[in-house]
């Protein structure tokens, strides 16, 4: 079943590599559970099928990191980014597309948070596996308000723009 407005984000883990160690993170990958990010934030999530990929490099993220001083001043606490890539591709994505401090980019490896959304996306023929299908949502304090899903092959609804006005 997929996701949809008005739906609670189901529980899972994401992955962030970090390069500056904090008190409770480590350097290098690190695991976060959803519930715990998603409380009592208003957060703009974005999804897409990878790392590094085309649409996603030279349109999808650029977008987020163009606007994210517009999502703060509307409320937005964070921007995520979500693929299904390991942490280290995803922090050498987020650090070739100038996202530190914009955006986070979120790690689903394994494809189980992808398909405890409903987003999975099937390019094992393509030679690509399980991805993710690209869309964009508004979630506040773990519940879905804006919802844009993408037509396979599309980008059409799911940019940072379309987003942006949904808040």
């Amino acid at each position: 079943m997929t996701i949809k407005v008005g739906d609670t984000l189901p529980a899972g883990q994401l992955w962030e590599f970090i390069e500056e160690e904090t008190a409770g993170c480590s350097l290098g990958p690190n695991s976060f559970e959803v519930e715990a990010l998603v409380k009592g934030k208003k957060i703009a999530v974005f999804g897409l099928p990878g790392a590094f990929t085309p649409t996603c490099s030279a349109k999808h993220v650029p977008g987020f990191v163009q606007h994210e001083a517009d999502f703060k001043a509307k409320g937005v606490d964070e921007i995520w980014c979500l693929a299904v890539n390991d942490p280290f591709v995803m922090g050498a994505w987020g650090r070739e597309q100038g996202a530190k401090g914009k955006v986070r980019m979120l790690a689903d490896g394994s494809a189980l948070y992808t398909k405890a959304l409903g987003l999975e996306l099937d390019l094992i023929a393509r030679g690509l596996g399980v991805r993710m299908q690209r869309f964009s949502m508004l979630v506040d304090n773990g519940v879905v308000k804006a919802l844009n899903i993408e037509a396979p092959g599309k980008f059409e609804v799911s940019d940072a723009g379309t987003l942006l006005k949904q808040v």
